[in-house]
């Protein structure tokens, strides 16, 4: 958040602060939603990177379209374990999924 809106907002009397503050979140389960969601994105980064749709991708993994489109929104009921099969059915090495599982 831009620093004079923090200020703005502060002097309203509002509290500004983390996702993981609001959510009470420990930082191993802030770190696990942010693997989930770079998965999630690097998932449809990749499918339009090879023109897939959704549902070739589909195909490919022996899955439907609508559970594509839940993994690719980072719907919590997706299994890691779909998501990086998934990535490896695009053709994605194992340094580029290590390099999306730890970006730092």
């Amino acid at each position: 958040m831009k620093p004079d809106k923090r200020k703005r907002l502060e002097s309203a009397g509002w509290r500004a602060g983390t996702p993981q503050e609001l959510l009470r979140l420990s930082d191993e389960e802030a770190a696990y939603i942010e693997l989930r969601i770079n998965l999630a994105e690097g998932l449809r980064v990749h499918r339009h990177a090879r023109g897939l749709t959704q549902v070739e991708l589909a195909r490919a993994i022996r899955s439907s379209q609508s559970r594509v489109a839940k993994m690719e929104a980072g719907d919590p009921s997706v299994s890691l374990d779909l998501l990086i099969r998934s990535l490896l059915a695009l053709g994605l090495s194992h340094k580029e999924l290590g390099r999306m599982i730890g970006p730092d």
